[in-house]
């Protein structure tokens, strides 16, 4: 979740590199431009990946931007000049399957493009598109305020995750990070620089959020800002139950407005892949890996309350609620108290150990998934339990949590299952080796499979179709207006032709 979490567990041993010899097509840009264009093989072989690390889409070059004039005078030559190329906007480049490459054109490398502003009222910051979350992060908390969606790991760029939505533990009570955005500059596929926001050019703001780049590239963006915490309250909790697991997310996440939890995930334990229980004390590790090993399955639900004061009351009601009204199992509570940054930036210590044992850059072949709540049962039953558990071994994370669905803007492009008030995130998140990724890729495509011969209504997240049919079926009844806004903004069919709608 861009923005889904990018935690890995230490099983895949293999390192999936690109040969350093790759080469690129020739392209020539009129010294008029006064751009450079960088085609030299280390740069041509850092754009041709992504962290996915299962395809290889080799661009003609990379330009780095000083400036959204320069972006805008490359679009508009390639939007007007003899010869067509391409343009893909790429921040850090987590796509999975090269939604952020462009074969033989141009990648804008919007890196380049960094920085925050911080209103003088402390309500917004001003963020440049190539910003990573995680700056955004400091140079805001430094001022004592602090965005209020995250997704669970900040090493993305702010133009990367809203061109997707931007999803984590905070969406149930704040939406995902498209929904708490006041204003954009964007360049569309014609080179026009624009602002947009609810008011000015509506279509193209609400058509760039969750747009997956097709309609233009986000030069900045206008963040909303609350005040930002101290420090989290950080719990798990395990349950042997999945109806009685899901229940108590649901219950939790209808307090949102309330004195409940800030955040909110789950994810689970199973019996064939690896248990983390370092989050617990060390006297209930053991006692963890055999309950595993007894059920099958253990889901860990996962809270966070964020505070200034230990003294004050609401932390000692969030202890109190927690432990007086949720059914985990007895005894099996564990809580950590760390600073808000920390607990925010958590998966880049994950990282940082992967990155020491050379286990990160592995493919990826995640499968991000929307399921209704009516239907989340039969997704565990169907999928869960029936496909993934009965693997030989698994080498990843499976999240599974609730989110409610009017924090939602749906006049935006981004896709989520809307027929019910509650949806569940799903994140398939399994690691896997040159050898084996295909074998993974199939076991996708057998969960997408049973879901929709089971009748279960999912959204994918962070997809990859290479069929417009099933683009269509995608953006149901938002297709024609996706297509009309493609029309509209980038007529030319330009930009980020990796998501291979048009």
């Amino acid at each position: 979740m861009a923005n889904l979490p990018l935690m890995i567990t230490l099983t895949t041993v293999l390192i999936y590199l690109l040969p350093s010899c790759i080469k690129s097509s020739e392209i020539i840009l009129p010294k008029s431009l006064n751009l450079t264009l960088l085609t030299d093989p280390s740069a041509i072989s850092v754009a041709s990946h992504d962290f996915g690390n299962i395809t290889t889409v080799i661009p003609g070059g990379v330009i780095c931007p000083s400036s959204p004039v320069e972006i805008s005078r490359l679009l508009t030559y390639a939007s007007n000049g003899e010869r067509k190329f391409q343009v893909a906007a790429r921040g850090q480049g987590h796509s999975l399957m090269g939604q952020a490459g462009v074969p033989d054109g141009v990648i804008i490398n919007m890196t380049c493009l960094a920085g925050v502003v911080v209103s003088d009222d402390m309500k917004y910051a001003d963020v440049a598109g190539g910003t990573l979350w995680v700056d955004v992060l400091k140079n805001t908390a430094e001022k004592g305020v602090s965005p209020v969606s995250w997704t669970d790991y900040l090493h993305v760029s702010v133009g990367g995750t809203l061109s997707n939505a931007g999803i984590g533990g905070e969406v149930f009570r704040n939406g995902p990070q498209i929904s708490n955005v006041l204003e954009l500059d964007v360049i569309t596929g014609k080179g026009e620089m624009l602002a947009c926001s609810p008011q000015l050019n509506s279509e193209l703001f609400y058509g760039v959020l969750g747009g997956l780049g097709q309609f233009g590239i986000i030069t900045r963006a206008r963040i909303v800002l609350n005040h930002a915490p101290k420090r989290a309250k950080w719990f798990r909790m395990l349950y042997s139950d999945f109806t009685a697991f899901t229940k108590d997310q649901e219950r939790l996440i209808s307090m949102a407005n309330d004195t409940g939890v800030d955040y909110l995930e789950g994810q689970l334990f199973m019996s064939n892949g690896v248990v983390d229980t370092s989050f617990f004390p060390q006297s209930d590790q053991s006692k963890i890996a055999d309950l595993v090993k007894s059920h099958g399955i253990i889901y860990v639900l996962e809270v966070a309350k964020f505070y200034d004061d230990p003294t004050l009351p609401i932390i000692g009601q969030v202890v109190d609620m927690l432990n007086k009204t949720l059914s985990y199992l007895p005894g099996f509570i564990s809580m950590h108290d760390v600073a808000y940054f920390d607990f925010l930036n958590r998966v880049k210590a994950e990282e940082d150990k992967l990155r020491s044992l050379g286990l990160w850059e592995v493919p990826h072949p995640w499968l991000n998934l929307y399921v209704p709540k009516s239907q989340i049962l039969n997704f565990h039953n169907g999928v869960v339990k029936d496909i993934l558990l009965k693997q030989n071994s698994t080498s990843g994370l499976t999240l599974l949590y609730p989110s409610n669905r009017n924090k939602w803007d749906n006049r935006m492009s981004a896709m989520v299952t809307d027929e019910e008030d509650v949806v569940y995130i799903i994140g398939i998140l399994q690691s896997a080796t040159p050898q084996n990724v295909q074998e993974v890729e199939s076991l996708n495509d057998s969960i997408i499979r049973v879901c929709k011969d089971s009748g279960i209504k999912i959204k994918q997240y962070l997809m990859h179709y290479t069929r417009k049919e099933d683009w269509v079926e995608h953006f149901g009844t938002k297709w024609s207006d996706f297509s009309k806004r493609k029309d509209l903004f980038d007529p030319k069919k330009l930009l980020s032709p990796g998501q291979d709608i048009f």
